[in-house]
Order: structure tokens, then sequence, then C-alpha cells
């Protein structure tokens, strides 16, 4: 936050997507420790799936399904998740395996094979949501990560959750008279490959990706909507609970919201995965959006309630507090929000951030070779 208790402003200058952010962020922090390779890549804070193309350092996007397969599929240590929700947002393989790394999955399936010795994950974290992640790699011939280079993460990570978060909330050209427009439907077989699709579901892939269904170059494409096909399956299994959806921007700059669910025959097996997707409404928008600006539970609630055009004794009553802690929440929400009053505020996260166009679109994939 600023001193004046606003917006986020982005911590890396100039860096006005998600990949320049990570660039920058890899390029400091390339100058206190080693590492051979990486991918970066912003997060929903409620899922922890993939919401911006990767930045991908050494990593050939070959690798890329088997990635998000065994990220779900299979049972492993230090998956994006525990790290998401762990005190310190970070930590190595070889910590999380005992000095046994061959016990995970993704050592003897992807770093093993590729030379490499040791995995540091961390998140980017804000409060409890995280805003995208990075995974660092360390080939046998180097040492393994240590304490410091957890400490040396841990301490750039409020910077670039600042950086991810302030991209949330800044606010791109609008359509004002767009009406609501349908979501579309398609269906994944066994091998996660695309049976079915409607029309609806090939013209929003093609705005998201820039391509339509079936291309074999979106890279944007297979890291966030395999991640929900994955999820979905292994929510079906029990691996996994929680829904198996993600709100991300496509290259046009407009919201989307990608959900998935395994269908079953009469007998309850499982079948194909079906997903829909559709550009995001403000009430799925809106979540990030209060996220990013750091706002508390109860001026969560506080905030739900001036929405819902509750007068001040009305929120009180309902939220069981006193008015004058009632005009406290206000005053800390302006101030966070940056607005002056109850119409300020709806219409900045109800109005400003739920047009198609909130933001400028991130650029492809980058892949980067040492």
């Amino acid at each position: 936050m600023d001193e004046k208790g606003g917006s986020p402003a982005p911590m890396f200058e100039g860096a006005g997507t998600g990949v320049e952010v990570f660039a920058a962020a890899g390029r400091r922090l390339r100058r206190v420790m080693d590492y051979d390779a990486a991918a970066w890549f912003g997060t929903d804070p409620a899922t922890v799936l993939p919401t911006t193309p990767i930045l991908s350092e050494n990593i050939e996007p070959e690798h890329c399904e088997s990635y998000w397969h065994r990220e779900f599929h299979v049972e492993d240590l230090l998956t994006f998740r525990d790290v998401a929700r762990s005190a310190p947002a970070a930590g190595t393989l070889r910590q999380a395996t005992g000095g046994s790394p061959g016990r995970s999955v993704r050592y003897q399936e992807f770093m093993r094979p590729l030379g490499y010795a040791d995995n540091l994950r961390a998140a980017f974290r804000i409060g409890e949501g995280a805003w995208g992640v990075v995974d660092l790699y360390r080939r046998t011939d180097r040492p393994p990560f240590d304490e410091r280079d957890v400490r040396r993460i841990a301490a750039l990570a409020p910077e670039v959750a600042l950086s991810l978060a302030s991209l949330a909330v800044t606010n791109g050209r609008g359509h004002p008279g767009e009406v609501a427009e349908p979501p579309g439907t398609a269906l994944f077989a066994d091998d996660d490959r695309v049976t079915l699709a409607d029309e609806h579901a090939e013209r929003w892939f093609a705005e998201l990706c820039g391509s339509r269904l079936g291309s074999p170059a979106v890279s944007l494409w297979t890291a966030a909507v395999y991640s929900v096909v994955a999820r979905a399956r292994a929510v079906a299994a029990e691996r996994e609970s929680g829904p198996a959806v993600v709100r991300l921007r496509g290259h046009s700059g407009r919201w989307f919201s990608i959900s998935a669910s395994v269908l079953r025959d009469r007998r309850g097996n499982p079948g194909p995965v079906s997903m829909v997707v559709e550009p995001a409404t403000s009430g799925q928008i809106v979540p990030i959006i209060v996220e990013a600006y750091s706002l508390t539970p109860r001026e969560r609630e506080v905030t739900e309630c001036v929405a819902r055009g509750h007068s001040t004794s009305e929120i009180a009553a309902r939220l069981h507090l006193s008015p004058h802690t009632v005009r406290d929440h206000l005053k800390a929400i302006f101030a966070k929000v940056d607005v002056s009053s109850r119409g300020e505020l709806v219409a900045k996260l109800f109005g400003e951030h739920s047009n198609p166009l909130m933001h400028s679109p991130d650029a492809e994939v980058v892949h980067v070779y040492s």
C-alpha cells in the first residue's frame, strides 16, 4: 500500500504485465542467488490456479501438460497449494523430503531426468491470498538450496505480490453498454484433449488465448485450462477438495471464468470433463479486486453490505456492531480503496473493475534460455 492507504502501486518500475513483473523479479533475484531454471506465474488468490502467461526460464514448453498432471493427479510433496498455505510461504524439496528427494514424484519424473538436484518453491502472498508462485531449480553440479536462499526469495515475495495485486486494480477501457453473453462448453476426453465444443466455447477460447481450440501452441491455454481440467479430475477422485475454477484475463483484457467438473454415467463411473468458459461477472471479479486492496474480513463484510445498499444502522445490526464501529470500518475502507464516499466505493469495485477490458493484456508465454 502507499503511505496514504490507497491501492497497491507496482513495486517494479515499468512492469505493466505479469510477465514483466516476473522478469524484473528474476533479474533482482539472480543478483543474490543462483538457479538454473524457473517458472513464474500469477495465480487466482482463491484457488492458486494460474491466471497469467508464464515466464519460463530454461524449461521447455513440452513439459507443461505433465507439469500440471503431477501437480493434481499424484500425491507429492511441496505442492503449490502446500506452499501457499504454509507460514513461510517458501520451502525446498530437500527440506520437505528430509534430504531424500527421491520420495517426490516431481523429482523422479521431471527433475532427475533433466539433471536437477533441488527445487525451491515460493508463493507471493498478501494475507491469505497467493497472487503468484515461482518454481526454482538447481542442477546436480550445484549445492542444494539452503535457508539463506529461502530467506532471499521470502524477502522478495511481498514486493512481487503487491506488484501482481496492483495489476488487478489497474483500470482499462470499458464497454458500459455491453450485455451478458452466453457461456461456452467443451468436453475433454480421458487424455485431456478437447473432443466437443460449442460455438461460444470456440469464441471465448479464441479471445482468451488468441487462438482457437485445438491450436498446437497455446501456452497460456495449456497452463490455465489444463490445470483446471486436472483439478476437476483430482476433486472427482477425492484427492482434492474445493472448486475447479479459475478467473483470468485473455489477450483482449477481458476477464473470464473457467470451471470444470467430471461427468458420470448412470452407474457413477467417471467420464469426460465438462468445462464452462464465460466472461466473468462482477461478482466473480470483485473478490479478486477486494483481495488486492488488502481489506480485512470485517472490512469485506462491510463493503458487501454497502454494495447491497444497506445504511450504517442496517450494517451495524446485520454484523452485530455499533454504528460508530461501522463508521470506523468505512473510514479505513475508503482510505485503502482511495475513495471518499459509498457511491465511489461501489463504482470503483463494481463498476470500473467489472468492465471487460479492465486490464491491458499480458504478453504471450515467454520462454527464456541461458
